[in-house]
């Protein structure tokens, strides 16, 4: 049996209404599971990239792939390798911060993990942050004894490292 693992896809695609339809509606059809995908205009005049983030075996990702290069507004598809491949992620966390002592706390690990307060009220703190999916967990799984209101994560975006281009 295959191994499971997760991969990176990225497409190249045209920037117009109902790709991203298009795209989510072929994962559906096949079963196979988006766990993260993020979309934006790229260098590319009137071209989109998206980042896909999905868990299968050599089979599903060739499957995947072959679907999405059958998509007229799809480019090009690239599974991008996790070791020459730049990855980050974005998150908001708003934490319960109710006196000094636990706002000074929350504040030093913001700035170990190279987190930006971004919001401060009476009783929390937002953070800002960017890593990896892994830097992030670390970070979540340090503030929850504060007690944690909301979570946003965008999902991760990459590039492949070096003179590569998709």
């Amino acid at each position: 049996m295959s191994e499971q693992r997760s991969h990176i896809i990225t497409a190249v695609v045209q920037h117009r209404p109902g790709v991203l339809q298009r795209v989510s509606g072929l994962f559906t059809r096949r079963g196979f599971n988006i766990d993260s995908i993020t979309v934006g205009p790229s260098e590319k005049n009137g071209m989109a990239r998206m980042t896909i983030i999905s868990r299968g075996d050599e089979k599903v990702l060739e499957q995947i792939t072959k679907q999405l290069n059958k998509i007229i507004e799809v480019i090009k598809v690239r599974d991008l390798d996790p070791q020459s491949t730049v990855l980050r992620e974005l998150c908001l966390i708003k934490t319960h911060a109710p006196n000094e002592k636990s706002r000074s706390e929350i504040i030093q690990y913001a700035n170990i993990f190279r987190g930006r307060i971004i919001d401060v009220s009476p009783y929390s703190l937002t953070i800002e942050i960017t890593g990896t999916p892994d830097k992030i967990d670390a970070l979540i799984d340090l503030l929850q004894s504060f007690g944690i209101q909301k979570i946003v994560r965008t999902g991760p975006t990459a590039i492949s490292r070096g003179s590569k281009t998709i």
